[in-house]
C-alpha cells in the first residue's frame, strides 16, 4: 500500500486542524513508532503507509473531541487521503468512539500502541534523562499499574490491543519502547522545528 498523498501534504493536513504542541508531538511519535513496527513485523514496503496513518490518526481530536473518529473521514477525504487509510484511522477508536474494527495487522498495532506511546512518553518525562533510551519494561509496568499516573491513557485499551495482536503485555511494552527509542531524536528535532518542542 502506498499513501495517496505525500508526507508533506499529510503534515500540512494535520496542522490545519491541530495547533496544540502536545497533539502534534503525539502524532509525530505515533508516526515514528508505526514506521518502526512496519519494519519489525515484515511490512517494510508499507512503512510509509503505516507511518502516515500514525501521523494522521488523531486528526479530528483537538477540534472535535466529541466526534473523534467520526469527523476524521470527512477531513481526510477532503485532504486526498485514500479509503484504506481512513478505515485504519477510524479503527483505532474501536469500542470507544468508533464501530470500525481493526482488521489489518497495521490497524491492530495502531490501536495497541496509540495509548501506550502516551503512557511511555509521560513516564519518560519523569525520568532524570527525560528519555526512553534508558527505560526498561519493569519500570514501565510500575507506571502502568499506578492508575493515577497518566490516568488519561486507557490501560484497558492497551491490554485489549496486546490481546488482538496475540502478544503479551510485556511484548507490546518492549516493542513500543524500542520503537520510541528509534524515533525519539528525529521526533524531538522535527517537533522543535515546528515550534512544538517537548
Amino acid at each position: 500500500m502506498t499513501p495517496a498523498i505525500t508526507r508533506a501534504q499529510a503534515l500540512a493536513l494535520l496542522q490545519t486542524y491541530n495547533k496544540e504542541p502536545f497533539h502534534i508531538l503525539h502524532a509525530l511519535t505515533v508516526e515514528g513508532a508505526m514506521r518502526w513496527f512496519a519494519g519489525d513485523l515484515g511490512y517494510g514496503e508499507e512503512a510509509d503507509f503505516w507511518a502516515m496513518t500514525g501521523l494522521l490518526h488523531d486528526i479530528d481530536f483537538e477540534q472535535w473531541p466529541e466526534e473523534h473518529c467520526k469527523k476524521a473521514p470527512e477531513l481526510l477525504r477532503a485532504g486526498g487521503v485514500d479509503e484504506a487509510m481512513i478505515h485504519a484511522v477510524c479503527s483505532h477508536g474501536y469500542g470507544l468512539c468508533s464501530d470500525v474494527a481493526p482488521e489489518h495487522e497495521m490497524e491492530k498495532v495502531l490501536f495497541a500502541c496509540d495509548e501506550l506511546t502516551g503512557l511511555i512518553g509521560a513516564a519518560a518525562r519523569m525520568r532524570p534523562s527525560k528519555s526512553v533510551q534508558d527505560m526498561e519494561v519493569s519500570s514501565l509496568k510500575k507506571k502502568f499499574k499506578d492508575k493515577k499516573f497518566a490516568a488519561g491513557c486507557s490501560r484497558d485499551v492497551i491490554r485489549q490491543g496486546a490481546e488482538q495482536l496475540g502478544w503479551t503485555l510485556e511484548e507490546l511494552m518492549e516493542k513500543t519502547i524500542l520503537a520510541m527509542r528509534e524515533c525519539e531524536t528525529s521526533v524531538a528535532a522535527e517537533a522543535e522545528a515546528l515550534g512544538c518542542g517537548a
